[in-house]
């Protein structure tokens, strides 16, 4: 039997068996006294995803809501038990001895300080990306979920997307050569060009709390519903949205975080609303492993999408969050082939199968009761960050950037 052969009744048999499977679904059945109690921290739009996933699994409760907003803890509220517990303090939620788990969907500059305060409480975490807002917070977190020997699963959920996992293991068995680039994307079409007045009451904010480590200033309704793209709170499109496909590039490749980065960044639609630019672009070295990584990302125009490609001396593998393809280079000894999950589009970049976020959550869950690692622990949280970090220093310094966690 020829390789070729071999390769495809690998795919064949492989992808019949994650039908087969249901890849939608958790892998584990819980029994009633089994349910995790969970406390949900930051309730903004992302959180309330997680939220309406959790509701959706087998042996999780919702059961209390922390925000510093009115109308976050409402809406919060309403996706909990009847009996829902709702703080504007986390640390009080954290108090609560009958929670067994928190999910933090904070802002990012609030990540590292809930992370380490929910270990500290003998909470399980659920963590949104990135994990760190500053390099130097990685140490901490590593070192929280250690000593407390805590499950935390950081949100990058496509280490749990079984098309991702399949390439993974093609990449890995060397079925495209040998790696030495990836490109990686996230591209969007989106109006970003006005300063929307939301009309919200600073009465309804708890604004000293939202800032927490950042530096004092007066409340801003746009800054509060955008912080990603403003410094003191995130880090713009590498942290908010590159985190995702380096950590592919660093679990498929088994990097470190790279050590050199080169970046540009422009205004083009979101001059003197945004801190952070609308348009990016970063080279990133790998030399301990011979791979160069560059992303780009704009919210001007979607070509591309959100994608990464492993590109290798017989070919390459394209991955988005509902399929991989191979794509062999020409006179190699490789067959193209493909494995597609999603094909209904849910949003401007996403698919409505397989679902990220449910399986993600599904193996946290899963891993809470085993007390297994699970698939993003903090040590993948940092290294992601790490790279986004080092992105951003080069775009704005101006100047190539150097570093290693």
């Amino acid at each position: 039997m020829s390789e070729c052969s071999t390769r495809r009744q690998f795919l064949q048999a492989t992808s019949a068996g994650l039908l087969a499977a249901g890849y939608t679904s958790t892998s584990w059945a819980a029994s009633a006294n089994d349910t995790l109690n969970i406390g949900c921290i930051g309730t903004g739009g992302r959180s309330r995803q997680l939220m309406g996933n959790l509701r959706e699994l087998p042996g999780a409760k919702l059961v209390a809501v922390c925000d510093v907003w009115d109308q976050h803890r409402e809406q919060g509220r309403e996706l909990c038990e009847s009996d829902c517990k709702v703080f504007t303090d986390y640390r009080k939620l954290l108090e609560e001895t009958d929670i067994d788990a928190v999910v933090i969907g904070a802002p990012d500059h609030w990540h590292v300080p809930m992370t380490i305060d929910a270990c500290a409480a003998g909470k399980d975490v659920y963590v949104e990306k990135p994990l760190t807002h500053d390099v130097s917070e990685g140490a901490a977190v590593i070192k929280a979920q250690n000593d407390s020997q805590r499950i935390v699963q950081v949100g990058m959920q496509q280490r749990s997307m079984p098309h991702i996992q399949q390439a993974n293991e093609l990449i890995r068995a060397g079925h495209i050569g040998d790696v030495h680039k990836v490109h990686l994307s996230w591209n969007r079409n989106a109006q970003r060009g006005s300063k929307k007045d939301y009309g919200i009451d600073p009465k309804s904010v708890d604004w000293q709390r939202f800032l927490g480590n950042a530096p004092e200033q007066p409340f801003d309704g746009y800054r509060f519903r955008n912080w990603r793209w403003f410094w003191d709170f995130g880090g713009g499109i590498f942290t908010d949205l590159m985190v995702h496909w380096i950590d592919v590039a660093h679990w498929i490749l088994e990097t470190g975080a790279p050590q050199q980065a080169a970046s540009i960044g422009d205004h083009f639609t979101t001059k003197g609303i945004w801190e952070t630019p609308d348009t990016v672009q970063t080279i990133l070295k790998y030399p301990e492993n011979g791979v160069q990584a560059y992303f780009e990302g704009t919210f001007f125009n979607a070509r591309n999408r959100a994608m990464i490609e492993f590109m290798g001396t017989k070919g390459t593998i394209y991955i988005d969050r509902g399929r991989y393809e191979v794509h062999p280079d020409p006179h190699q000894d490789l067959e193209a082939s493909e494995l597609v999950l999603g094909t209904e589009p849910r949003g401007a970049d996403f698919f409505a199968n397989p679902n990220g976020t449910r399986l993600h959550l599904a193996n946290w869950l899963e891993c809470c009761r085993t007390r297994k690692t699970p698939n993003a622990p903090v040590e993948v949280g940092v290294t992601a960050a790490a790279a986004a970090h080092l992105a951003n220093q080069s775009l704005r310094t101006g100047k190539m950037a150097f570093g290693r966690i």
